[in-house]
């Protein structure tokens, strides 16, 4: 219990040079944002996400992602003061790690690992349906693809691909814009449908949806939005990292809660029955709004959007695999491996050891997934909530950085909330997201604690101090 609660040093350990290599800067506020919001995906998430949410819970989706999104605000909180505190590519490992734990930030890497090397895949697959316009496809095979050109782009310098994906947003941006007006312009019911807590059953008759199911579908909610955290992950490679961090997670945030939620309030209002909307076929309805040609158009929109997600979700991973080798997360040639950066700042070895296993991944049966990822991002924001409740105790207290207004109230309160949702999910989801945990939990326990002056070492480059 005490390596769980007590903070790690976080002097920089010696490495072969002196110091622990560290990723280039070449990023802005700008730039940052472009690869945070391109990681939330906007467009896939409305299209891939969302569907199932309206099969659950009706016309009660967008008033589960508003309260899933105030959730948020106050986990930006977190990862924002976290983040300028501990600029690290290792994100909430490395904050977790020295305000909570090295067992602590153990279980929260493997958390977000868990997340972000299933999401992509899962994703990835959409992609035929989308495509289905214009060439039909194996679903596994078009998220192959998807995967291996994201692992490409992947090697290329981060203000390139801030570039390409910047291209790619503003596509989808667009086509969630054309949702959005669409839906609004065919209402088939007011702004009241939005709280009126009806979806259809399997035989299309109106059941209402309970307060139990809204909870439980906050999970999903959380995970909505969850991609704002790319922009800590990157806080080795933003410039001035002590005030742009903050201000790329809020923004990212605030942006993307505004591109998802007014697209499906359209939806809900503009559906022709309940029965159309718990259906979640998004793109029959756009056709059915306008023609054949918009539809295409918007299905285009999203896949580009969906192979815009495969690149940051890439680059974002491959930086967390980055981060624990050389924080001696691994047995040394894995460590040596994982590190190597190429000419563009890329670490070449991370990028291919996400991307290929993620092709590989689109063949397998992932039905169940979402439902982990949502426990594992629902645990992986208590664990940062409760990093941020420890945040302002020693040296820390005095540490310049950006501070999030009510603390302590606004992570307690959060710890709270995240628990109970918890407490709502799905055993199955619960006991497969345990399982991993567990596991994770003896590799510490056999291999990282025992070599606690070698191993598991969370740093922080000088670089990323200033």
């Amino acid at each position: 219990m005490t390596d769980t609660l007590r903070p790690v040093d976080t002097a920089v350990p010696e490495a072969t040079d002196g110091n622990p290599k560290a990723l280039k800067r070449s990023i802005g506020v700008v730039g940052g944002t472009l690869l945070t919001l391109s990681c939330v995906t906007p467009a896939s998430t409305l299209f891939v996400v969302v569907p199932d949410l309206f099969g659950t819970l009706g016309t009660a989706t967008a008033l589960t992602i508003a309260i899933g999104s105030l959730l948020c605000i106050a986990v930006a909180f977190c990862y924002s003061e976290l983040g300028t505190l501990i600029p690290s590519a290792g994100g909430e490992y490395a904050m977790v790690s020295t305000m909570a734990g090295r067992l602590a930030g153990w279980l929260v890497f493997v958390l977000s690992l868990l997340v972000v090397m299933i999401v992509p895949p899962v994703i990835a697959m959409g992609t035929a349906d989308y495509l289905a316009p214009v060439v039909h496809l194996d679903p596994s095979i078009a998220g192959a693809g998807v995967m291996l050109l994201a692992t490409l782009a992947g090697l290329l310098d981060l203000r390139a691909n801030a570039w390409i994906t910047g291209i790619f947003l503003v596509l989808e941006v667009i086509a969630a814009a054309v949702v959005a007006i669409l839906g609004f312009a065919h209402s088939e019911r007011g702004a009241g449908s939005l709280v009126s807590m009806q979806v259809a059953d399997a035989h299309g008759h109106t059941d209402t949806v309970t307060a139990m199911l809204v909870v439980s579908g906050l999970a999903i909610a959380l995970f909505v939005t969850q991609g704002f955290s790319t922009a800590v992950y990157l806080s080795e490679e933003l410039e001035h990292p002590r005030r742009n961090v903050a201000r790329t997670v809020l923004a990212t945030l605030a942006i993307s809660t505004v591109i998802i939620l007014v697209p499906v309030a359209a939806i809900t209002m503009g559906a022709s029955n309940i029965a159309e909307l718990s259906g979640g076929d998004i793109s029959s309805m756009v056709t059915a709004w306008s023609n054949s040609a918009v539809g295409t158009f918007v299905s285009l929109c999203v896949a580009l959007a969906i192979i815009n997600a495969g690149i940051v979700m890439v680059i974002q991973n491959s930086r967390v695999l980055f981060a624990s080798a050389r924080d001696k997360a691994w047995p040394t040639p894995v460590n040596t491996a994982f590190s190597r950066l190429r000419r563009f700042g890329s670490p070449w070895v991370a990028t291919l050891a996400v991307g290929v296993p993620g092709a590989l991944l689109c063949f397998v049966n992932l039905d169940t997934l979402y439902g982990v990822t949502g426990v594992s991002v629902t645990g992986m924001y208590l664990l940062v909530a409760v990093a941020a409740l420890l945040s302002r105790r020693g040296s820390h207290k005095h540490t310049p950085a950006w501070r999030m207004p009510l603390w302590p109230t606004m992570p307690i309160l959060l710890i709270a909330v995240l628990a109970y949702i918890l407490t709502q999910q799905e055993t199955s989801y619960l006991l497969w997201t345990g399982g991993i945990t567990a596991a994770a939990t003896l590799y510490w326990a056999l291999y990282l604690r025992p070599r606690k002056d070698t191993r598991w070492l969370v740093s922080i480059p000088e670089d990323a101090r200033v």
